[in-house]
């Protein structure tokens, strides 16, 4: 009776452990959340931006890899005297280290004359593959 009261104790123990661990970040890195925004920690999350505003496009990491590749592709939806699909720039992010949870960010300050107004979007992939299209507009 002793041994199997310890055989389901122990058992008990190593499933409390197992599940412990899962919660300590051990599963495949994710990108989500990515969202537009006004400051660089994503805080003030908004679509629309004057052509004075430095916008944002943030996204939270977990389980995060060094090596890891976030990337951003800005392109122009329906800006005038642009062509759809226009693209304004393209940035890579490689995380530098090991990381359970954090935020990455991408920015851009406004042109010295302003933003146009218009329809734009953003494309964010991680690790080669699209994860989100995130649309702004300026106003």
């Amino acid at each position: 009776m002793k041994s199997k009261k310890l055989s389901i104790v122990l058992a008990v123990l190593a499933l409390i452990i197992s599940t412990l661990a899962c919660s300590f970040g051990s599963g495949e890195p994710t990108l989500s959340n990515v969202r537009t925004a006004k400051d660089e920690n994503g805080d003030q999350a908004t679509s629309v931006f004057s052509t004075t505003d430095t916008i944002y496009v943030v996204g939270d990491i977990s389980d995060g890899k060094q090596g890891n590749v976030v990337s951003s592709k800005w392109m122009v939806s329906n800006v005038e005297g642009y062509d759809p699909g226009y693209v304004i720039d393209e940035v890579d992010l490689t995380l530098d280290k090991d990381q359970s949870s954090y935020s990455v960010n991408f920015y851009f300050e406004p042109p010295t004359d302003g933003w146009p107004v218009g329809a734009y979007k953003v494309e964010v992939s991680f690790n080669g593959v699209l994860n989100s299209t995130v649309e702004y507009t300026v106003q």
